[in-house]
């Protein structure tokens, strides 16, 4: 599911983070893989046993044994779940096998309950690592037969441990993002408390993302993994527009980033001229419509109530027009007390895509996409010029319509070509 809109409110959701892990493919399996992670969390991370606690998938008795012998808990400590919070899968065929899960308890003065309770979401008991019993091979009919290697698979968060050694709760709060937050301050002149401390864990989080797929070759545009980017970036970008921004200012924040990092990720260096000039000039066209986008948004919810939702057209109009994603709305929105039609959203988005199809030509077809090769041998390639303004004059030097290059507008839809342009036609 999508936990995007809690990343930067919560103590442990986030974009990014770093998995720790030891695995075995047909050697040691359950007993000593509960015993290993004991002994870490013990007596080499000298953790107290008291503050432990682990689950167990609801019908993996041999597992819930090995904790009592190993752990010496009591059935109160092994809390059996029977969903697939327990129960690890690949797919609906091949390796899967039931989970053990170890959580760190902060305490009563941490909101929550333990797992598997009403209150299981809160903040006080905290998932530090996962024991994955591969034992079975799931077939297309749902049946499982025992694997003949039964291995192990295991992932501990960094930042989740590193809380609880560096004796905070919070993963915003460790060494690392401590560092780059305080960068973000020195940038933004403001401090990370208050009403601003979402902001601020927004964008280093999302900052780490960013820089690390940029350096993975991702950019920023409408569709798959760019997309992605493109909806974190701007999420991060929106919060440094609260926190006074009225340039591109991220961009700079990835000096401190690779500080941080970059010895143990060496391609964040490499990559640093890549990642300051994405940041920077997604945000510089971001900006260029984020003030109209949101005086829509004031203006559409200014006799809106708690509760209420904004129309999906609405939505759309500020996903197609003003470059919104839906959860960037929907962050915004959240603030308000207030949520968003995604059904509706979702009808004006295929809407739009009918249309595009009834109209005959779509950016993707591969004759549109042979027209535009040929106009760019005829004519020479656009000067684009949206970086220095957002209007300007042009020579008309192509039409297309129904897949095929014309001579004349006629009614209906249809695509034109100039010479110089501001608007940024494959990823705006």
């Amino acid at each position: 599911h999508n936990d995007l809109d809690n990343v930067g409110y919560t103590a442990r959701h986030h974009t990014f983070f770093e998995m720790l892990g030891n695995f075995s493919f047909g050697d040691y399996f359950k007993e000593d893989a509960i015993a290993f992670g004991w002994e870490l969390c013990t007596k080499e991370f000298a953790l107290d046993p008291k503050k432990l606690l682990v689950t167990v998938y609801a019908e993996d008795d041999e597992a819930a044994a090995i904790w009592k012998k190993v752990a010496g808990f009591d059935d109160s400590k092994i809390i059996r779940i029977g969903t697939s919070d327990n129960f690890w899968s690949m797919g609906d065929a091949g390796p899967c096998g039931p989970c053990s899960e170890i959580f760190y308890d902060h305490g009563e003065s941490v909101p929550g309950g333990p797992p598997g309770s009403p209150d299981e979401d809160g903040d006080r008991f905290i998932e530090i690592w996962n024991l994955v019993f591969m034992q079975f091979d799931q077939q297309a009919d749902g049946t499982r037969k025992n694997l003949p290697k039964p291995s192990i698979d295991t992932g501990m968060g960094l930042e989740r441990i590193s809380a609880v050694l560096q004796g905070l709760h919070n993963n915003y709060d460790i060494d690392l993002f401590r560092n780059l937050i305080a960068a973000e301050e020195d940038l933004y002149g403001s401090k990370a408390a208050g009403d601003q401390l979402a902001s601020f864990r927004v964008i280093a989080d999302h900052l780490r993302t960013s820089a690390f797929l940029i350096a993975d070759g991702v950019l920023p545009s409408n569709e798959g993994r760019g997309y992605v980017l493109r909806r974190i970036m701007r999420r991060a970008m929106r919060h440094g527009h609260l926190l006074g921004a009225r340039a591109p200012l991220m961009y700079k924040l990835a000096p401190a980033l690779i500080s941080e990092m970059g010895a143990a990720y060496p391609e964040l260096g490499r990559a640093k001229a890549a990642i300051e000039s994405a940041l920077e000039q997604e945000e510089a066209r971001f900006q260029r419509t984020l003030g109209n986008g949101l005086s829509l948004l004031d203006k559409e919810t200014a006799n809106m109530k708690a509760g209420d939702a904004l129309p999906g057209d609405v939505a759309f109009k500020l996903s197609d027009t003003y470059g919104f994603p839906l959860d960037l709305t929907q962050d915004i929105l959240r603030g308000r007390d207030m949520g968003v039609d995604v059904a509706g959203f979702e009808a004006a988005l295929e809407q739009q895509r009918q249309d595009s199809r009834a109209a005959g030509f779509s950016s993707g077809d591969q004759a549109a996409e042979d027209i535009w090769f040929r106009v760019r041998d005829d004519a020479g390639a656009t000067k684009f010029t949206g970086y220095d303004s957002t209007d300007g004059k042009g020579k008309l030097v192509a039409i297309a319509a129904g897949g095929a290059r014309v001579d004349t507008l006629s009614p209906g839809a249809a695509e034109i070509v100039f010479d110089t342009t501001p608007f940024y036609a494959e990823s705006g």
